[in-house]
């Protein structure tokens, strides 16, 4: 953090401000997204085809709700955190904290929408065609969310 406040010309507490700002920036892109997907999940249970799922589907679905349920809750835990160290001057554990939450909630997203992919297919297109669209998404996902930044990060 030093390096970069020396570079920017601002102290370790500008930097922090700057680092949470991101940080919420982020959330609010990624929130959206996560609440649409939970509320598609909240009401699928009580549609008429959901009998039809099977013990395989009913397995998928379980599984993605509850990473779907446990992104929301960990990409949310970022506010709770600060309202409860509001004016305690931590913002450094703050961000730490909120960093941390967002990397495993972006994981448990990642399995969430994979798996709502391959569980929607399955319905739709049969299971041959779901778990290759579910791969698509794997891949995809993969690569656009950790092989290309992780690389970029290495040099």
């Amino acid at each position: 953090m030093a390096t970069t406040a020396l570079a920017r010309g601002q102290t370790p507490e500008e930097v922090l401000d700057r680092n949470l700002a991101e940080l919420l920036q982020e959330v609010r892109v990624v929130i959206t997204g996560v609440q649409v997907l939970f509320a598609f999940l909240l009401t699928m249970a009580f549609t008429a085809r959901f009998d039809e799922l099977g013990a395989f589907g009913t397995t998928v679905y379980t599984v993605t709700l509850l990473s779907t349920a446990s992104a929301t809750l960990l990409l949310i835990a970022p506010v709770s955190f600060h309202r409860t160290l509001f004016r305690q001057q931590r913002k450094a554990q703050l961000v730490a904290f909120a960093d941390g939450a967002l990397m495993i909630g972006l994981a448990l997203l990642f399995l969430g929408v994979s798996s709502a992919v391959l569980l929607v297919l399955d319905v739709v297109l049969g299971r041959g065609p779901a778990v290759a669209g579910c791969g698509f998404v794997v891949l995809l996902g993969a690569v656009s969310w950790y092989v290309l930044p992780l690389r970029q990060r290495r040099r």
